[in-house]
């Protein structure tokens, strides 16, 4: 029970003077203040403003870019507004030339852009399932009660993900060259070098392994957290019930954890489709890039480097539906109530 400002001493009772004394003069401002119905509304107003401006303008004119055609930068004006003194220019962001669903209709034939979707799908296929096993189990391991000195291994495990996109893939590009330091090690026990760069199916393994070396302790940190909140009563019913290791496991921890399991799951997945540093970095470092290509790294080339924006916007566009039904499928099977 908190004590009675009023007779309470020491530094603890000057403390409750002075939130007092701040919580009536706070008070009484309000009562001495107009009342509008539209003040609330004020105070979000930078957030509605920020929105609008940062995620909702873009999202819109990416589906009004994706109907036309870019035909470079434009020259002339889109607003203008001249009065003597006050003079103002809107200049036009672009030349575009309405095209309808023509920028649709070439991804269908797009033989590049089939390519670069089944390269990811392949990256999503096998990277997803490894790292959510291998957290899984670290995860385990560390909520073990027998396991010593577990915020040193949590801390270690999960360093990875603090590194830099670019650093730790031109590490990674490094270690898997040639002659890197991940081939000598394998011929020095007697193993063939393994074409890491130069082979397609190695290239890709190389982009698994390097997106999973960084996230799989961001993704352990997250099960763990949820392993935490599993009730030991359940543990111990089920050993009254003579439930062994493996069936404490299946019948209560994955039930327990299922939707934290599946919040892994669907991130996991929205970040695969995102993936662009390490492939990109690893195709400029000799990778087969018809290989590696992934469908973000193809937007980037065709915006920035062939400067079709129109094109770029209608692959964002079906990318963004691709994900948000994969998505929309995971949380149906996973459980919709716990998602």
């Amino acid at each position: 029970m908190a004590s009675d400002p009023s007779t309470s001493t020491g530094l603890r009772g000057v403390g409750w003077r002075a939130a007092d004394a701040l919580r009536y003069r706070r008070q009484a401002l309000a009562r001495r203040l107009p009342s509008f119905p539209g003040v609330p509304y004020l105070f979000l107003a930078p957030f509605f403003v920020l929105f609008a401006v940062f995620l909702a303008f873009p999202i819109a004119y990416t589906v009004y870019l994706s109907f036309f055609e870019f035909q470079g930068v434009g020259e002339g004006a889109l607003l203008w507004i001249d009065f003597g003194p006050v003079f103002v220019q809107l200049p036009r962001m672009a030349d575009l030339r309405f095209v309808g669903l023509a920028n649709y209709a070439r991804l269908l034939e797009d033989a590049q852009f089939h390519n670069a979707l089944s390269n990811t799908v392949f990256i999503l296929a096998v990277q997803v399932p490894l790292m959510i096993g291998v957290a899984l189990g670290l995860a385990l391991a560390l909520n073990a009660s027998f396991v010593r000195a577990k915020g040193l291994f949590r801390t270690a495990i999960a360093l990875p993900v603090s590194a830099n996109l670019v650093a730790y893939a031109t590490v990674f590009l490094l270690l898997l060259q040639e002659h890197g330091l991940v081939n000598y090690l394998l011929t020095g026990v007697g193993l063939p070098a393994v074409p890491w760069l130069s082979s397609p199916f190695w290239s890709r393994l190389s982009i698994v392994g390097a997106v999973t070396w960084r996230w799989t302790g961001y993704n352990m940190i997250i099960l763990l957290a949820g392993l935490q909140t599993v009730p030991e009563q359940l543990y111990e019913a089920a050993e009254i019930d003579g439930a062994n290791r493996w069936e404490k496991f299946r019948y209560v921890t994955l039930p327990q954890l299922r939707p934290v399991l599946l919040f892994v799951l669907v991130t996991s997945t929205i970040g695969t489709f995102r993936l662009f540093s390490e492939p990109l970095i690893i195709d400029e470092g000799g990778a087969p890039t018809e290989a590696t290509r992934t469908v973000v790294v193809y937007i980037y080339r065709m915006a920035f480097k062939q400067f079709e924006l129109g094109y770029a916007s209608a692959m964002t566009v079906v990318l963004v539906a691709i994900v948000s039904v994969l998505s929309i499928v995971q949380l149906k099977a996973g459980g919709e109530d716990d998602a």
